[in-house]
């Protein structure tokens, strides 16, 4: 079974996704870790981010790995901690916006889901990379509660130019932030994690039966 689940930045689709997979017993697969990966690789490496076909490449010769714990790497080392920078916020969207690279990233998401029993979480994985799966869900949660979590997860960084960056990703990603057709939207703003992996769970458990 796959597990599709999508929504904007700060919505909570990776901690949710990920406490998901563990109560599930399911691989979890973080996508948006995955072109912050090749954000922080095409920074190390000097690769322009406007450069697409070079982002491609770059993606295809050093395909990104997650690990059942969340963990990243890329090029063999363990990037986890580094592709949370403020810096890779900025690059991500820029990056990520490359039909070329998305092509090359969209291949290693599926080739990484077929094994089948995984939670995947992104943008497009409903619509685009999973249309097969058989829960679909796409988070949102109003901006301000949406700014809190970043802030959170930022300590250092100022709530006010991280509420800004939000709103930006989300005229950059907006095009590809769209829910499938036959997604469960849920709105998380005033739900815990716990509520929403709840949540889920339950439709997993209907499809089961």
């Amino acid at each position: 079974m796959i597990v599709a689940i999508d929504g904007p930045a700060g919505s909570g689709k990776s901690t949710v996704a990920l406490v998901l997979a563990r109560r599930l017993g399911f691989r979890y697969l973080d996508t948006g870790a995955m072109y912050r990966a090749l954000a922080w690789l095409a920074r190390r490496d000097g690769v322009e981010p406007e450069d697409g076909d070079a982002l491609a490449r770059l993606a295809r010769e050093h395909p990104v790995s997650c690990d059942a714990d969340g963990r990243v790497a890329v090029a063999g080392e363990d990037v986890t901690a580094g592709i949370r920078e403020a810096e890779i916020d900025r690059l991500v969207p820029v990056v990520a916006r490359h039909p070329q690279v998305r092509e090359v990233m969209r291949e290693r998401q599926r080739a990484l889901g077929a094994a089948g029993d995984a939670v995947i979480e992104g943008r497009d994985i409903g619509s685009v990379v999973a249309p097969d799966a058989e829960v679909k869900v796409f988070l949102v949660a109003h901006e301000a509660e949406r700014a809190r979590r970043r802030t959170a997860e930022r300590p250092g960084v100022r709530a006010d130019a991280l509420a800004e960056d939000l709103r930006t990703r989300d005229e950059r990603d907006a095009v590809n932030t769209q829910p499938a057709e036959d997604a469960v939207l849920l709105d998380t703003t005033e739900l815990t994690v716990d509520d929403v992996v709840a949540r889920i769970a339950a439709l997993v458990e209907e499809r089961r039966a």
